[in-house]
């Protein structure tokens, strides 16, 4: 990256911003039981444990070993010493992994944040009681999406957040979608949302629906409510937005459209080394905030850089930090795991 002209005189760090207790808790509990397991062999995550590639690649040093398909811990078996327990990402997994994996003989980690656990439960509740269900997200392919829609994919529709109709065809238009039973339907939502789209996305379907059913405790995470909370806060004192976030992360670019609706130059990076010197050309002051699966070294490398370039910088950090933890998760054995499928 070539020289920034050092005129930035203000940088606002957002907080919340980075981990949240439930990534908190998956990336402790993978680091753990590779530790405790070493000497059987490599841990398995199905899935990213989170949706940010310096995690995953630390882990990786530490042996642990990501698949996409539970077939491939087969393979691995195969090639390489394995331990015979497999880890479940934060994001949710569909119920029929579960019982996949138990039909494998493995014992389960399942470091599944219980705020997505919480959906789960509601989507097999409703679906038991008859409801149909209208589950919003981005997209059909994120591993959360598909775990709450494996629930119960005979009752449930994937309808789009207002603001994304037509970025994925598998999604409905919360404008045209139609149930077999409008007057038994409910609304459940992918936890790592836009506030306002999914707000809004729902008051379209409370008019298509007037019998909608809304669970009483918001499904969006308070991670997500918070670091949102935290852009709009800073927005309307920066010239600039940076978001430390993977593309993969659907927290991370919620984070990057508001805060692009609200300046109008909002640009994503993964690190620092991503930083682009046109990037902050003729600002004065910059946002800064992260995704909650990035880590906080990564924002700090950021304000280093900028600090090194801008001599005289003032760091600024508005908000507070939240103080919650999810206990860690215990080992379940294939019995528990098929249990609770």
């Amino acid at each position: 990256m070539a020289p920034m002209d050092g005129g930035l005189e203000r940088l606002y760090l957002a907080r919340p911003r980075g981990f949240c207790a439930g990534v908190v808790m998956a990336i402790e509990a993978v680091e753990r039981w590779a530790e405790v397991l070493k000497e059987e062999g490599d841990l398995v995550v199905y899935h990213e444990i989170v949706h940010n590639r310096s995690v995953v690649e630390r882990l990786r040093a530490k042996g642990v070993r990501f698949v996409e398909d539970l077939a491939e811990v087969e393979r691995l078996r195969q090639e390489r010493k394995l331990a015979g327990t497999l880890v479940f990402s934060a994001h949710g997994h569909p119920p029929q992994v579960r019982r996949q994996a138990a039909a494998m003989g493995l014992n389960v980690l399942d470091a599944t944040c219980p705020l997505v656990t919480k959906v789960h439960t509601e989507a097999r509740r409703y679906a038991q009681e008859g409801y149909w269900i209208l589950l919003i997200g981005d997209s059909a392919d994120h591993q959360e999406v598909k775990g709450t829609f494996g629930e119960a994919p005979e009752r449930t529709i994937l309808v789009a957040v207002h603001t994304h109709v037509g970025k994925d065809p598998r999604l409905t238009d919360p404008h045209t979608v139609e149930v077999p039973d409008p007057e038994r339907v409910v609304v459940l939502t992918q936890t790592t949302l836009s506030v306002d789209d999914t707000l809004a996305t729902i008051e379209i379907l409370k008019r298509r629906f007037p019998k909608l059913v809304v669970p009483k405790r918001k499904d969006l995470c308070y991670a997500t409510q918070n670091r949102q909370e935290a852009v709009k806060r800073i927005a309307p004192h920066v010239d600039v937005f940076l978001v430390l976030t993977s593309p993969h992360s659907s927290n991370g670019m919620r984070l990057l459209e508001l805060a692009q609706s609200l300046t109008g130059r909002a640009y994503r990076l993964e690190t620092a080394q991503d930083l682009k010197e046109e990037w902050l050309w003729g600002a004065k002051s910059v946002g800064v905030t992260s995704a909650a699966s990035t880590p906080e070294d990564l924002v700090q490398e950021l304000v280093a850089l900028l600090k090194a370039k801008n001599p005289g910088l003032e760091v600024l950090e508005e908000g507070e930090w939240e103080e919650i933890a999810f206990r860690e998760p215990r080992p379940l054995s294939p019995g528990e795991v098929l249990s609770g499928a």
